[in-house]
């Protein structure tokens, strides 16, 4: 299922392995900052998996309970495998780890799409020299709580970057 915005939205998808874990903390934290600044009617924030081992399925429980710590609601997530025609809806493609940036390049059909891919921690100086959002899955709930610490912070240098343009700018008259 492709995404569906609106014609003008700027649109991001956040992407890891199976949806389930790191793409799914990131979509929500970055759609939570886009709403707070009452801008999701131009802004629209989705995620997706490389691999198709939890399409359909809820969040991690542990990513759940981790957002919900934070005040985040992921209970309404639903994996789904990242689909290479959706480079033609996306602005942004969001890699979690540089397995995911490869996976997607490799999907990437033209150099406009690969122009689209980044790494959430490139937008983020204070993670300068690293490039992985560590997978969580096989750890414990402090691993989960501590990659959507990251998560956050990345997501927030993100978003102080692209706010900036959906800001209305005054003009002197």
């Amino acid at each position: 299922m492709s995404p569906e915005p609106e014609p003008q939205a700027f649109r991001i998808s956040m992407v890891c392995t199976g949806n389930i874990c790191r793409s799914p903390m990131a979509e929500v934290v970055m759609r939570d900052l886009v709403d707070r600044a009452n801008l999701s009617d131009q802004v629209v924030v989705t995620s997706a998996g490389t691999g198709e081992w939890h399409v359909g399925e809820h969040a991690d429980p542990r990513t759940v309970r981790s957002l919900e710590a934070r005040g985040f609601d992921g209970s309404a997530h639903r994996a789904r495998q990242f689909d290479a025609s959706w480079f033609d809806s996306l602005d942004l493609v969001v890699a979690l780890d540089r397995t995911h940036e490869r996976v997607l390049r490799s999907w990437a059909r033209n150099e406009e799409d690969r122009q689209k891919i980044r790494l959430l921690l490139s937008f983020d100086p204070d993670y300068a020299g690293r490039s992985d959002v560590p997978d969580p899955y096989y750890s414990d709930d402090a691993m989960f709580d501590t990659v959507l610490g990251m998560i956050e912070h990345s997501c927030r240098a993100l978003f102080r970057q692209l706010e900036p343009a959906f800001r209305p700018t005054s003009l002197p008259l």
